[in-house]
């Protein structure tokens, strides 16, 4: 049987892909925090049992070579696809149970190893799929579309759980449905990858795809050049942001009276859902088109920076605790461009370290560095938030992001990491 070429249907399949990977990493992270504030669950137990969700993505570099030494990445992915929509499901028929907590934190993290394992296959599948002038070319498509399903998490799924909140005034019922809903979505995507997602392992990889085992794995990852600079930089890349993602939803949701705006469900999931959703997607893909038209180098600074000032604002927000739908509105539009478009070149420095052989397991484990600088501030967001209050905590966030500056003068790459004209072993 022969093998699909590489770049083949690129702008079919890389948005259907990565659109399901961001899907449940959203829920499980975010909308988790959405889902427990407006059930009654406190701050300092949101904060520090939904970062617990993350360990997954932390520790999934010890089971990627076994998705690398066994199947194709298709075959991983959209088995892995299927069991999330299982675990969303339970989700949803179990929220009305009086153990609702524990239960629904148990499939929580059964999709939240799921999703780290459809990451593992996914992100292998898009570096074997693609030359290395398009992966630079494609980063801000798949970094847009996997950002556009976090925000029709945070926005359109939420916005639905607000409007049956108020057409059953029941919470619980409205969350319920929700889920179930949600379980539907993945299994629409999953179908729709199946049938977009080229077979391109059909037959034997190249040697360089394959490690040679387990263990050598990890030992040539370490061995890398500068890899503890490197790594340090992965680590503190989203210091400020792993703490703002954990507290933003509460801070619009909580009363007037403890810091908070007051903001209704299903008005935070219309102001994620409309404008930061055009505004995510303008900054994800002048991003990548930018860093393949120049080169990493020159991009990184710039990028950094969007990533993080705009974490200020929220600083801003809080110490004034305007209710202005403008400021809000205006806060998001900035802070969303920004993600997108700083988000651009941490992706791209983490396809750069797993360069080499077995770069599937490599990024795997550069992603689990990322998922650790996400999981353990986020761990302590809750409790920093209820002691400093909203303003010291926004204030402290926009502290957080300076580590990241300081690393940043000790990196080196090649400059033109990631531009079209570069020169590639493809």
């Amino acid at each position: 049987m022969s093998v699909a070429p590489k770049d083949k249907n690129a702008w079919l399949w890389i948005p259907f892909l990565y659109f399901t990977q961001g899907i449940p990493y959203i829920l499980v992270v975010t909308v988790s925090v959405i889902m427990y504030k407006r059930l009654g669950i406190g701050n300092a137990e949101i904060g520090l049992y939904t970062s617990w969700l993350y360990l997954p993505w932390v520790i999934k570099p010890l089971w990627s070579p076994i998705v690398d030494l066994n199947g194709t990445k298709r075959k991983w992915f959209l088995g892995m696809q299927l069991l999330i929509s299982m675990a969303f499901l339970g989700i949803g028929l179990f929220l009305p149970s009086n153990s609702f907590f524990i239960i629904t934190l148990a499939f929580f993290w059964m999709a939240a190893f799921a999703s780290a394992t459809n990451d593992i296959a996914s992100d292998g599948y898009y570096m074997i799929g693609l030359t290395q002038k398009k992966q630079s070319f494609f980063i801000g498509l798949r970094s847009t579309f996997y950002r556009l399903a976090m925000v029709t998490g945070q926005g359109l799924l939420v916005i639905f759980a607000g409007f049956l909140e108020n057409q059953y005034g029941d919470n619980t019922k409205a969350w319920s449905v929700t889920m179930i809903s949600a379980a539907v979505l993945m299994i629409v995507l999953t179908i729709s990858n199946f049938f977009t997602a080229p077979k391109f392992e059909e037959t034997t990889t190249e040697p360089t795809e394959k490690p040679a085992g387990f263990f050598e794995v990890f030992a040539t990852f370490f061995k890398k050049h500068q890899i503890g600079v490197a790594l340090l930089f992965v680590l503190t890349y989203r210091l400020g942001e792993s703490q703002l993602v954990k507290m933003a939803s509460p801070f619009l949701l909580d009363d007037l009276g403890v810091g908070g705006l007051a903001y209704s469900t299903e008005a935070v999931g219309t102001i994620y859902g409309t404008v930061g959703v055009i505004m995510l997607s303008l900054g994800g893909i002048l991003g990548g088109i930018l860093i393949s038209r120049d080169g990493l180098k020159k991009w990184m600074l710039p990028m950094l920076l969007s990533l993080n000032l705009p974490n200020a604002l929220y600083a801003i927000l809080a110490i004034t605790q305007t209710t202005s739908l403008y400021a809000v509105v205006g806060t998001v539009v900035i802070e969303q461009f920004g993600y997108g478009f700083g988000f651009a070149a941490f992706m791209m420095y983490l396809i750069y370290v797993a360069e080499g052989a077995s770069k599937t397991s490599h990024y795997a484990i550069a992603t689990g560095f990322m998922a650790l600088g996400m999981m353990l501030p986020g761990m302590l967001s809750g409790y920093i938030q209820e002691w400093l209050g909203y303003d010291g905590f926004f204030i402290w966030v926009v502290i957080a992001a300076l580590p990241a500056f300081f690393v940043l003068r000790y990196l080196k790459y090649p400059e033109d990491y990631g531009k079209k004209t570069a020169e590639t072993n493809d």
